[in-house]
């Protein structure tokens, strides 16, 4: 995957499948200490240690669709080899938190992407689902929440087209914002 926003897709939609209610996606970004750290919460189905040991091997998939899982594998992999840590805890019945980082200059560190899309992308996949997104850039925080969006909307659903347009843009621009403040 060649950015950081594919490897967030990714695991939103695991826990999305995995019937979670609620997806916290935390990203932790300090130049001083040079890391990027990454953890996206859930409170899904949860995994037993087994299943929580096998989906690291990308010749192993929960799903019917194929035999392969590459995501988690390609996560880790990433975060390796970028000088950094890859944890995945779990507990059947109460969810699963993945936490992985970089070293942020490490060379082959992939970009963020565009987290705005994969927001809106998880959006689409489950409107029912609260995520929760914060972004602290040196100190400086941005929170973005779907409850709080949705009693802004009343009425409205939040998988209108254009309410998706503005929520990717105020993402980005927000990321953008605390990058200059930071």
């Amino acid at each position: 995957m060649k950015e950081i926003s594919l490897h967030l897709l990714d695991l939103g939609i695991n826990s999305i499948e995995a019937n979670a209610k609620n997806i916290k996606i935390n990203i932790v970004e300090d130049s001083s200490l040079d890391i990027l750290e990454i953890s996206i919460q859930d409170d899904g189905c949860g995994m037993e240690p087994n299943l929580m040991e096998s989906v690291t091997n990308p010749f192993f998939s929960t799903r019917n669709t194929r035999q392969i899982g590459l995501g988690i594998p390609l996560t880790k992999s990433t975060a390796i080899h970028c000088d950094g840590k890859f944890n995945i805890n779990s507990e059947k019945g109460r969810g699963t938190t993945v936490t992985f980082s970089f070293k942020n200059s490490h060379i082959d560190r992939p970009p963020l992407g565009n987290i705005g899309e994969t927001i809106i992308t998880l959006i689409n996949c489950n409107s029912n689902v609260h995520i929760k997104y914060e972004h602290l850039y040196n100190g400086v925080k941005f929170i973005f929440d779907t409850l709080e969006i949705k009693k802004s909307l009343g009425n409205v659903n939040i998988n209108e087209p254009e309410v998706l347009v503005w929520i990717c843009e105020y993402i980005n621009e927000n990321i953008a914002a605390i990058r200059k403040i930071g």
